[in-house]
């Protein structure tokens, strides 16, 4: 079973997570901000990974923090419960329509961290929540977990659809690319022979 429990705590967050890649969709998540828990909800549903979540931090200040330290240990999470990456897919990408938004999200768990984030936020929050966030946490996740992740928006006018349709975007992408091959036998999908 591919699975990992990270903790990091610092001066302004204390995070703990379980993710189960092989899971059923289950979520327990507490960030202490609700927007950022539906959409980690949201991804974690469409991965069909189980993820139990809790951050304390600094939010009193505002969400930066957090958002950027969930990412940070959600990627550890992910790079560690897939070891070796011996027989996964490796790549995966999903066009996922929201209303009238429409997001392409695609990846490669390659070992490499490369963000391009190609998203236009029509509103700088929704709700109480800085929109900028997404990409910080996106960044923070892509460079722990060593992923390469294009995000790019074809249409959208509703800032809220488009950022949902980011996460349920990545979460579909990264089932596919965690996803066992079952014509790789427990071969890790590079000439290099390691990722």
């Amino acid at each position: 079973m591919r699975v990992a429990e990270i903790k990091r705590e610092t001066k302004e967050t204390s995070i703990s997570v379980r993710l189960v890649i092989d899971g059923e969709g289950r979520y327990d998540i507490d960030s202490g901000i609700g927007f950022m828990d539906h959409m980690l909800e949201l991804m974690t549903r469409h991965g069909n990974f189980d993820i139990a979540l809790k951050c304390a931090g600094d939010i009193q200040v505002d969400d930066h923090h957090s958002c950027e330290d969930i990412g940070i240990v959600l990627g550890r999470a992910f790079k560690e419960a897939l070891g070796d990456k011996a027989g996964i897919c490796r790549y995966g990408s999903q066009m996922l329509p929201m209303d009238e938004a429409l997001v392409l999200t695609s990846l490669d768990i390659s070992g490499r961290s490369f963000l391009d984030f190609s998203v236009d936020m029509p509103k700088p929050k929704v709700g109480t929540f800085d929109t900028e966030l997404v990409e910080e946490f996106l960044t923070a996740f892509s460079r722990e977990m060593g992923l390469t992740l294009h995000v790019r928006m074809f249409a959208g006018k509703n800032t809220h659809h488009i950022i949902e349709a980011v996460f349920k975007g990545l979460g579909r992408a990264l089932r596919k690319a965690c996803a066992i091959d079952p014509e790789a036998g427990n071969r890790v999908p590079s000439t290099k022979g390691s990722l």
